[in-house]
């Protein structure tokens, strides 16, 4: 049995890796923004923390809380979309800016500092969730955003994977497909048990030879 602590949980596809990984028998720790709001994630597992990944003060918390247990796969799935336009997208603000790049960047970065220690303790494995969308062989001239956003998560990835090479933790990022979700819409090509089983497979896979890489659910590699 695996101990698994996965952020940004209680709803997507994270809560659909919360609930494959329950279902083989493995420990699944969860974190929410509002944990008394998450019932689907709490139907899941108990183990439910307060994060939100944008708040140093809440990792300080969540390291506390965790001090001295082993967690053998860390997920960093929280994100948020923000403007999908281009340049002349109103929505596009600096306070936007602010917000989608404190999660889905610095919010990977302070999970993984907060959490390094319970990983090495069990020489497990780290999954940053990106998106094929920061692959700038992909560039579309819209969701700069976003784009830009998981093409630096991707990069904490790659640079994770050095650091912490040499304690036998590696570190991968992994696009989850155009799920059906809240953020992927109803036009999404991709179930999010299917994406789930894929992650998992893929992870599980992940190993210090694999260190650094980014692959999609299915196992095909993309060019950062």
């Amino acid at each position: 049995m695996a101990t698994v602590l996965i952020t940004g949980a209680n709803r997507g596809i994270g809560l659909a890796l919360a609930r494959t990984y329950a279902a083989r028998g493995d420990r699944v720790i969860g974190t929410a923004r509002n944990p008394a709001d998450a019932t689907a994630l709490l139907a899941v597992t108990a183990e439910v923390h307060r994060l939100d990944v944008t708040d140093v003060a809440n990792h300080a918390g969540l390291r506390a809380a965790l001090a001295g247990l082993p967690v053998d796969i860390l997920i960093a799935n929280a994100g948020m979309m923000g403007p999908r336009g281009g340049l002349r997208d109103l929505e596009n603000t600096p306070a936007i800016w602010g917000e989608v790049l404190a999660t889905n960047v610095t919010g990977v970065f302070f999970t993984v500092q907060a959490l390094a220690d319970n990983v090495t303790a069990a020489r497990g494995r780290i999954a940053i969730i990106s998106s094929r969308m920061g692959s700038s062989a992909r560039a579309a001239g819209s969701s700069y955003l976003y784009r830009a956003s998981k093409a630096a998560a991707s990069n904490l990835a790659a640079n994770l994977a050095v650091e912490l090479q040499p304690n036998g933790v590696p570190v991968a990022a992994y696009h989850p497909g155009w799920v059906k979700t809240d953020m992927g819409g109803s036009s999404a090509d991709v179930s999010v048990d299917e994406s789930a089983r894929g992650l998992v497979k893929r992870i599980d896979a992940l190993s210090i030879e694999t260190t650094g890489s980014f692959e999609d659910f299915a196992g095909a590699q993309i060019v950062f």
